[in-house]
């Protein structure tokens, strides 16, 4: 069992910054695959930024060159450094761990980017 704290969330202005923490409860397993979702109102939650278990990065198109994904398994603790923000990126993001098949999800912390 994996509990997942997400930090950071707030208001900012378009064009500004944000970085969201997610803290585990326990080590980051380098077995473990991290990710942040995010799921604005009205539409499915989708997957933003992935940092697989050796550090290779995956993002959504929408989000290239803007955010980063990182961890710091010394802090069981993995980041989303979001720049540039835009309005369409208001929604509430998750952090999850996946190992093996188990998927483990955070609460959520809300972003808003006035427009």
């Amino acid at each position: 069992q994996v509990q997942l704290v997400e930090s950071g969330g707030g208001l900012v202005q378009t064009g500004g910054s944000l970085t969201l923490s997610c803290a585990a409860s326990q080590r980051i397993s380098s077995m473990a695959t991290m990710a942040w979702y995010r799921q604005a109102p009205g539409k499915q939650r989708e997957l933003v930024a992935l940092i697989t278990n050796i550090g290779s990065t995956t993002y959504a198109d929408s989000v290239k060159g803007r955010f980063t994904i990182s961890r710091d398994r010394a802090q069981n603790t993995v980041y989303l450094q979001m720049n540039s923000l835009k309005f369409e990126d208001t929604a509430v993001y998750y952090c999850r761990y996946a190992i093996g098949i188990q998927n483990y999800w955070g609460l959520g912390t809300q972003v808003t980017v006035s427009s």
